[in-house]
């Protein structure tokens, strides 16, 4: 396998789903497109990916994503207007967004889970090795991981999936995985890996979280691949079939990481990514403590 490995340097990102648990703010806009501060949850996302060297990303939408790529897209009035005002910084912000990779859209034409919309993905990919990125959640940019993560795909051509310690009581929220620590630090090899599994089930407290990065031939496992929990077909099997066939790689993930997948993650995020920016942190952080002092 690692003979067929090239430089990964493309991506892939679902971003087909509802947004239920965001309703009514999702009913006329995409949840990718909710604001995390002063930029869309997605944006988040594109970045961490182009941070690690990916130049290719396909997005895999469903109808009434539009806005996914005119965020992504030139907008040469908007420029214009802008430069006139004397707008520098916003002009280059703007301006970087449709510079930042080769986008492409793929429609996801039933919700048939994780695995069916990577696998939709297959036509714009083809055979390379590619990493693949969920938009619930992302990691902080002063944590770069997902170099580390092509790294070792690049070295290996084994899939390598990112895993972070958690709870036991919350190991029902994941994919959990069977893990051997190897001679690298913070790296495992995965022998098995459970969707969702109960407490008692649950092979370790290492949670699969949403960064993949893949061998090409996953789509032709993915394609065999049967429905499995909630009637869906799971990544997560895909990548037991592969690791039934030779192990596959973890990398622990210690670092600062934002849940948005929900409400409560959602004002987290906002909140600690505030106050981690010089022009907004110290004045937000002195009313917030304010704040909560009178709330006491």
């Amino acid at each position: 396998m690692t003979d067929r490995v090239t430089r990964v340097h493309k991506a892939v990102i679902p971003a087909a789903g509802y947004g239920t648990r965001f309703l009514p703010a999702t009913k006329a806009q995409p949840k990718e497109m909710i604001p995390v501060v002063d930029r869309p949850a997605i944006q988040y996302v594109v970045d961490e990916a182009v941070g690690a060297g990916i130049d290719d990303i396909t997005m895999i939408v469903s109808s009434g994503k539009e806005s996914l790529a005119d965020h992504f897209d030139r907008m040469l009035e908007l420029e214009r207007v802008l430069v006139e005002k004397g707008k520098t910084e916003l002009y280059d912000e703007i301006r970087r967004l449709g510079e930042l990779a080769q986008f492409s859209y793929v429609r996801q034409p039933e919700q048939l889970g994780l695995g069916h919309a990577v696998l939709c993905a297959a036509p714009a990919v083809g055979e390379e090795s590619f990493a693949v990125l969920l938009g619930d959640d992302f990691l902080d940019e002063r944590d770069p991981f997902l170099h580390r993560m092509i790294d070792l795909h690049e070295r290996t051509g084994r899939a390598v999936i990112a895993l972070m310690e958690v709870p036991e009581d919350q190991v029902h929220l994941y994919g959990c995985a069977a893990a051997t620590p190897t001679d690298e630090d913070g790296v495992f090899e995965l022998t098995d890996l459970i969707e969702k599994p109960s407490r008692e089930e649950a092979p370790s407290n290492l949670a699969v979280i949403g960064r993949y990065v893949l061998p090409g031939e996953i789509f032709d496992v993915l394609a065999k691949t049967e429905k499995g929990r909630g009637g869906e077909i799971q990544l997560t099997d895909a990548l037991r079939t592969l690791a039934q066939r030779e192990p596959i790689y973890g990398i622990r993930f210690d670092g600062r990481r934002y849940d948005v997948g929900d409400k409560q993650g959602y004002l987290q995020a906002t909140v600690q990514l505030a106050l981690a920016r010089d022009d907004l942190g110290p004045a937000f952080k002195r009313w917030l403590v304010e704040y909560v002092a009178g709330l006491e």
